[in-house]
């Protein structure tokens, strides 16, 4: 599916490859609104991991630090998180970046997007700890959980719903993604902190790409609006 954002073509195809490219080229054209709202949201969600360190021996006094940590995490960071993932796709579908767009989630679908959050967490952990397999295949089919909530505004059984139909036959593409994006952060890690915010916002930019590429080529399931948003789209390029 070819369309043309800023002067560049991109052609789009639910590959793993050509998400990856696309992302890299996206993420040049919007480099400092990504920039900034990757580092921004860096910040916010350093509560997170600062607040659930661990230490060799128990201590009473950190109990609340680390409630602290779970709570924030659950509705501040998370569906933070969901709206930065809908920046990465506005920059995929050529729109314009504005900063408040990583807050966006607290003005619509803002329960659905915390009780997603979880229930995703959770579904992927019990596959996780039922031998791993099924918790990489529940990540692979849920992927596109984030954009729907927050694009589309879907509850949370619509939402996974969609996603778990999406990905089907492209569950291998997302996991190839997931794979190249251990060895993209690990590259990032030899340039030091800039190169990690790199890596992580072409990440991104990769998967918002795939996501839409899906759409592109096959649409939302049942969604008349995101059919016209897509034809339009079309149209312009």
């Amino acid at each position: 599916m070819e369309t043309i954002q800023d002067g560049e073509r991109y052609n789009f195809y639910p590959e793993a490859g050509r998400s990856y490219s696309i992302g890299w080229k996206v993420l040049w054209v919007y480099f400092v609104e990504l920039l900034v709202v990757s580092i921004v949201y860096m910040i916010l969600a350093g509560p997170v991991s600062f607040f659930q360190w661990k230490t060799d021996h128990f201590e009473w006094f950190l109990v609340p630090l680390v409630f602290f940590g779970i709570i924030y995490g659950i509705f501040v960071a998370g569906p933070i998180g969901y709206s930065v993932k809908w920046v990465f796709l506005k920059a995929v579908r050529g729109e314009r970046i504005e900063i408040r767009d990583m807050f966006v989630v607290f003005q619509k679908n803002y329960w659905n997007a915390v009780v997603a959050n979880i229930v995703v967490g959770v579904i992927v952990g019990l596959g996780i700890v039922m031998l791993i397999v099924p918790g990489i295949i529940f990540a692979c089919r849920l992927a596109f959980v984030p954009y729907l909530v927050i694009d589309e505004e879907m509850d949370v059984m619509d939402a996974l719903r969609t996603s778990w139909d999406m990905t089907r036959g492209y569950g291998w593409q997302i996991f190839f993604m997931g794979f190249l994006a251990i060895f993209i952060v690990l590259a990032g890690l030899i340039a030091l902190f800039v190169g990690v915010i790199i890596s992580v916002m072409w990440i991104s930019a990769a998967f918002a790409a795939i996501y839409y590429a899906v759409v592109l080529q096959n649409g939302i399931p049942g969604d008349q609006v995101s059919d016209f948003k897509r034809d339009n789209f079309r149209t312009q390029g």
